[in-house]
């Protein structure tokens, strides 16, 4: 289990993270350490438990297995996740995820060393079609049994992946314009942890200490734009 020390690092990391990816929003941060378990999220599918303090798909067994959290009304925000593949090559984020079906995911293709943004559709859980084909840049090496830092930034029709600190694409897709958001594997076991979320109408939950240092990192992001 980590210390309290080590929970405070994870606020902070996420901080510096945003400075890597502006985003204009001063408003409400929720983080998910998963050091008390899970409380609010919900899997249309797979098989998803806490064990150490992360958040697991165990199963590795169905596509697009996925479990989300937050309000249908959020729109533009910025998410920050720890994301490991321990088996299994495809592992990532879902955002404005609309109902069990309808949502984009931005994930990592472990074999290609590459991401891809898919949207998918109403029906079934593989229904989908592409939106980009990613290729890693700036030094970006896509491992499995490694911790990669992903963040999603959503503004608006825009979109943008971020892994490890380097930009890997912005793309755009009208389709969807609010909804929850989530972490996401197919046929993989993989691990999650430190998920946050900040945005315009997103209640902030973080304690007072933590949450003043994001919001302070968030004052100077907009100051500088």
């Amino acid at each position: 289990m980590r210390t309290r020390r080590q929970g405070v690092s994870g606020l902070l990391l996420a901080a510096a993270f945003l400075v890597a990816a502006p985003f204009t929003a001063l408003a409400g941060t929720q983080l998910w350490d998963f050091e008390d378990g899970a409380d609010g999220w919900d899997a249309p599918n797979g098989v998803w438990e806490v064990n150490g303090g992360e958040y697991q798909e165990v199963s590795a067994g169905e596509a697009a297995m996925h479990s989300v959290v937050g309000e249908d009304n959020w729109d533009d925000y910025v998410i920050n996740a720890k994301v490991r593949m321990d088996s299994g090559n495809w592992a990532g984020i879902v955002f404005r995820v609309m109902s069990d079906f309808e949502y984009y995911v931005y994930y990592m293709n472990v074999p290609d060393n590459k991401s891809e943004l898919w949207k998918h559709n109403d029906g079934a859980f593989d229904a989908r079609n592409n939106i980009t084909q990613i290729p890693a840049v700036g030094g970006v090496l896509i491992e499995n049994e490694v911790f990669h830092e992903l963040q999603v930034v959503v503004d608006g029709e825009t979109f943008q992946l971020w892994i490890d600190g380097e930009l890997q694409s912005e793309d755009s897709d009208p389709s969807y314009s609010s909804g929850k958001i989530g972490v996401w594997a197919w046929v993989t076991a993989a691990s999650f942890d430190d998920v946050s979320v900040t945005g315009d109408n997103i209640k902030d939950t973080l304690a007072v200490e933590a949450g003043n240092r994001l919001t302070t990192s968030w004052a100077k992001i907009k100051d500088t734009r």
